[in-house]
């Protein structure tokens, strides 16, 4: 029976929880971080303000967890579909990453709203403070290990390929906004087979 008391407690905090996520992503989309208050996500998640501080220090601290978690959500979603082309395909080592990062542009090319959200915070930093808890994080490790241990060789060590893999995401970011929010220099289309030959040559070298 206490079992079940806790159990539906821990389920309201978490209903809770997400809703005030959802609210506030919301807001944030369509408002901006700087034009919503904690007010504002609060009266759109129906809960009372006192509620939001037994979550979130304050605002700021709210947007760095969205952050996290629709960044994780991305890199997820290019690891799942990643490691299934690994195992069915014979693919070269390249490819693989291609793969990925084309999983990643493809989803923010799809939207554009989530990109803006997420800009400059879409890297294996994420990943990093994502595994210390994350539920999926052993699936990701996994491929980051397979990435970098077949960098590794030819005078480049494992923290060197790590930081190797670490500036070929951050590319693909910086690309990303600039040819599909900006469209300069060009569309990410036109785009995409440079930054995937420059890739390559990273690679190889």
């Amino acid at each position: 029976m206490e079992k079940n008391k806790v159990s539906k407690v821990s389920q309201k905090k978490i209903l809770k929880r997400n809703s005030l996520f959802n609210a506030a992503y919301e807001l944030f989309l369509t408002k901006g971080i700087n034009d919503t208050a904690i007010d504002d996500i609060v009266k759109k998640a129906g809960v009372g303000k006192g509620t939001f501080y037994l979550y979130f220090k304050n605002k700021y601290d709210i947007v760095d967890r969205l952050i996290l978690n629709k960044s994780m959500k991305i890199i997820k979603e290019a690891v799942e579909y990643t490691s299934s082309r690994i195992e069915n395909d014979n693919l070269e080592f390249s490819d693989s990453v291609i793969i990925f990062i084309d999983c990643i542009i493809e989803r923010l090319k799809n939207n554009t709203k989530l990109l803006k959200f997420i800009y400059k915070n879409l890297s294996l930093g994420v990943y990093r403070r994502a595994t210390i808890d994350d539920e999926n994080s052993e699936k990701i490790i996994r491929i980051t290990k397979y990435f970098i241990s077949n960098m590794v060789g030819n005078d480049i060590n494992e923290d060197e390929a790590e930081k190797i893999l670490f500036m070929i995401v951050e590319l693909t970011g910086s690309v990303c906004y600039s040819s599909i929010i900006l469209n300069e220099p060009d569309s990410i289309d036109n785009m995409k087979p440079i930054l995937f030959k420059t890739i390559r040559k990273v690679l190889k070298d």
